[in-house]
């Protein structure tokens, strides 16, 4: 560990793995973005990685450093110790592009990880900072790629023609001279596979999901959370045992119910069985927030005269704002991602969900494009809340966990 503590070893081997790290990303979004061949090059990065490395050792000011590792890595893109291989040596605008992106991605951060090293013995403290700075980049390049690659996938796929595919399946790039032909799939779900009525079933059968989830949800938690019953305790231990079970388990019998009683193939059994999964986690959730707030606020609404119900409408709900928008927000994407039950109960493709709509398309009639269309349209509104509302989500599922 000691040897490992030294500045030029510490920074050279940050620098050899931070190159490679950033070779193979380069080469994953340039082989994405433009559809040729990119391979990352093991000695070119081990060379780049080393002097980029050295650089951020013995070059501090950051102008000076970002100038020198983009240029060496520009200057090395072009002979034998390319840190990447091109399938398109002749393209120089392309060599361009990639150079400047190789080379930022390798002096912005690899700047920041080495900014406290120095040449010489390191303090412990300087060396694992440089260890954290770099296991958090590659972290979040992880990370993103997880996330990210196949959303992008799903949508370049989505934007493609047939004849696209067929011809490259590995293609994802985007050809915008085709104007409005690029959104094709699009078009054809809404125009051809009723995708607009999908999506307003998803939609009102979510909300209507989360308004009796908080209608049930809201006095079982605050309940538990400041009445004391008998059983209140066990009560509350024993709120999440229905996930305990899988839903897979209770298909069946849910099945047989539903056919029996009618209410399989129609919206109101839809609309009565998804609050049975999302009410024990609302409770769970909500009972937490309600904890934390302070009592002696609804001890003093009590002396002013009001009710209990008063208290509740006038002071608890809203201070709970922030956690009834996370659990509200939270059972509207169990509601619209939900499959199984959707897919057991409903056989009538005029009252199908959109999940139940994009299985449909996972036909080998269907074009591929279409799913992916329709795996899009099922996410886009989803994502769009959560991003929207991400703030309040938060600040309701950290709320309530300590008291003060």
């Amino acid at each position: 560990m000691n040897f490992l503590r030294q500045g030029i070893i510490t920074s050279v081997t940050i620098g050899v793995l931070w190159a490679m790290v950033v070779a193979v990303t380069v080469a994953v979004v340039m082989s994405f973005a433009t559809g040729e061949s990119f391979r990352p090059a093991l000695y070119g990065s081990l060379v780049y990685g080393i002097i980029a490395g050295l650089l951020g050792l013995f070059i501090k000011p950051r102008v000076v450093n970002y100038s020198a590792t983009i240029l060496i890595g520009a200057a090395l893109l072009w002979t034998t110790l390319s840190q990447l291989h091109f399938s398109v040596a002749h393209n120089s605008v392309l060599h361009i592009v990639t150079a400047l992106l190789l080379g930022a991605s390798a002096a912005l951060p690899l700047h920041a990880m080495l900014s406290s090293t120095h040449p010489g013995a390191l303090t412990r403290h300087s060396f694992e900072d440089a260890v954290i700075k770099f296991l958090t980049g590659f972290g979040y390049i992880v990370f993103t790629a997880i996330v990210l690659i196949p959303f992008y996938v799903m949508v370049m796929t989505s934007l493609k023609s047939q004849q696209a595919l067929l011809q490259n399946p590995l293609d994802f790039s985007i050809d915008f001279g085709s104007g409005i032909a690029l959104f094709r799939s699009y078009i054809e779900l809404f125009s051809q596979f009723n995708f607009g009525n999908y999506l307003w079933t998803s939609f009102y059968i979510s909300v209507i999901t989360v308004v009796l989830t908080l209608l049930f949800s809201v006095p079982g938690a605050y309940a538990v959370a400041r009445l004391n019953f008998r059983g209140s305790a066990a009560f509350s231990r024993t709120i999440l045992l229905i996930y305990m079970v899988p839903m897979i388990v209770l298909a069946l019998p849910i099945y047989i119910a539903f056919s029996i009683s009618g209410l399989r193939n129609t919206i109101i059994g839809i609309v009565l069985i998804y609050p049975v999964t999302t009410i024990p986690v609302a409770l769970y959730m909500l009972q937490g927030y309600f904890r934390g707030l302070p009592v002696e606020v609804e001890e003093a609404g009590l002396m002013d005269g009001l009710t209990r119900l008063q208290v509740i409408r006038k002071i608890t709900l809203p201070l709970a704002l922030p956690a009834l928008v996370s659990v509200s927000l939270y059972v509207f994407m169990i509601a619209w991602n939900e499959f199984l039950l959707a897919f057991m109960l409903l056989d009538d493709p005029a009252k199908f969900t959109l999940t139940r709509g994009v299985t449909m398309l996972n036909s080998s009639e269907i074009p591929r494009q279409h799913l992916m269309a329709g795996a899009v349209i099922a996410t886009i509104p989803v994502m769009v809340l959560f991003l929207t509302l991400e703030r309040f989500m938060t600040k309701g599922l950290t709320a309530g966990s300590v008291k003060g």
